[in-house]
């Protein structure tokens, strides 16, 4: 090779090794560049997996009932830390109103069978946020104890056989698990509302409204309701999601007597009901607008508390949540404050017997309820609540009902429902600019701690 030629070979193997270390992907941004996967009907996923070290021998599912997991935060952050995660959507992504619960463990069954096919690994582990507790939870009781759990005169909807024989999952990570859409659907009722019927500009009942000053209420912080206004208020929220169900019951009843418009299903409008996707300012529940109600926002003993700086504490541990000011506006709005369901999709997953939405539910009566499906799960768990947030009671009680003989629980301090620092509610700057690292730290070490 003459000199100009061998200047240029070495002009172009330059270039491409200073492209190669310019533009390598690091660890992190690596990750953002997961596998698609497409499975069978309406389900799809992202395979992530770690960019360096062995091979990974857990792989952990993630999913949601509704919501576009794909790249949920616990992709990144544990793949990361060595785990091989596949995060998946259901087949009813961003679709409320479709939504027949008991059908949505099949879909979990192909992201079970599917990690259990990859090589090298030898457990799996599902990852349950927010709504992906029930739905988590729901998969593995009924994994664990087949399709009578999910069947009963006592349920509002039941499960089909085709639930038999779902392969189960070696553990389970709760984080900030709600306790089911039933009961949150439940919490943010607006009991003043006097007739479903009503149109939307309709008064509401004076003595039950919780957007009503004289009921305490304060538009500009935290509100403050009497413990007698809050006795009534839970009681009517009860009341009339008790109403709903039996007026979504009815109508199917005269469907199968031929007595009704529609032979199948018909839609279900539930105003001042909170809008799901539009996040809690739109909801009634009286904890949000005045957070220090215990019942929900506290722990009800000393418990583990995960600081910012890494070190855990054990006290009484109470959420740092802020008032929304905008909860009245948004409730009333129909963009924000209303529900749109099927009469189907309602009783299957937002519905729940109860005479007081705080204290007195049947939790069983739906299958769309963590509460009771926690009871019949035997795997490791691990409860990690986010302490900006109002999950923290309902974290305590998963934790104390399990059944599993191995389960811990754990509460982030500062972190939001998203894991990320609640920045509203520093007293200082960064006060929990750690939340994220904290949380996937602790379940990172849990999880190599048993698998």
């Amino acid at each position: 090779m003459n000199g100009p030629l061998r200047l240029r070979a070495l002009t172009v193997m330059l270039a491409v090794v200073a492209l190669a270390l310019c533009c390598a992907p690091d660890p992190a941004s690596a990750q953002s560049r997961p596998e698609f996967i497409n499975f069978q009907g309406r389900t799809k996923a992202a395979l992530y997996k770690p960019d360096a070290g062995p091979a990974p021998h857990v792989g952990i599912l993630v999913m949601h009932r509704t919501s576009n997991y794909l790249a949920h935060r616990a992709c990144t952050e544990l793949s990361r830390r060595g785990f091989l995660m596949l995060c998946m959507n259901t087949r009813y992504e961003n679709n409320e109103a479709a939504v027949d619960f008991e059908k949505l463990p099949l879909d979990v069954k192909a992201g079970v069978e599917f990690l259990r096919r990859q090589n090298g690994i030898s457990k799996v582990v599902l990852f349950a946020h927010s709504g992906g507790g029930p739905l988590m939870a729901l998969y593995q009781a009924v994994a664990e104890k087949g399709p009578s759990y999910c069947k009963g005169p006592e349920k509002l909807t039941e499960c089909g056989d085709d639930l038999a024989g779902l392969p189960h999952a070696d553990g389970i990570v709760f984080a900030d698990a709600h306790p089911g859409n039933s009961i949150n659907t439940l919490r943010g009722l607006n009991p003043a509302v006097a007739n479903e019927n009503n149109p939307p500009d309709a008064p509401l009942i004076a003595a039950l409204n919780p957007f009503d000053p004289n009921n305490g209420f304060n538009p500009n912080g935290p509100s403050n309701y009497s413990p007698e206004f809050q006795a009534r208020y839970f009681k009517a929220q009860a009341e009339r999601m008790n109403r709903l169900i039996d007026m979504a019951r009815d109508k199917l009843a005269r469907m199968k007597r031929n007595d009704y418009p529609y032979p199948d299903d018909d839609i279900m409008v539930i105003p001042r009901g909170g809008n799901p996707g539009s996040g809690p300012g739109a909801s009634a529940a009286l904890f949000i607008a005045q957070p220090d109600i215990a019942a929900v926002n506290s722990t009800a003993r000393p418990e583990r508390l995960l600081r910012n700086d890494g070190t855990i504490e054990t006290q009484v541990i109470r959420s740092v949540y802020v008032a929304d000011p905008k909860l009245a506006r948004d409730n009333l709005r129909f963009g924000t404050g209303t529900k749109v369901y099927t009469l189907r999709s309602f009783l299957s997953a937002n519905a729940i017997r109860a005479k007081s939405s705080m204290d007195d539910i049947d939790y069983c009566s739906t299958n769309n309820s963590t509460v009771c499906a926690i009871q019949s799960i035997s795997v490791p768990v691990l409860f990690a609540a986010m302490g900006a947030h109002y999950f923290i009671r309902d974290n305590e009680r998963h934790y104390d009902i399990a059944a599993s003989k191995d389960k811990d629980f754990i509460t982030i301090e500062g972190a939001v429902h998203g894991f990320g620092p609640c920045t509203a509610c520093e007293r200082t700057p960064g006060q929990y600019s750690n939340s994220v690292k904290n949380l996937f730290d602790y379940v990172a070490k849990w999880l190599n701690d048993r698998f």
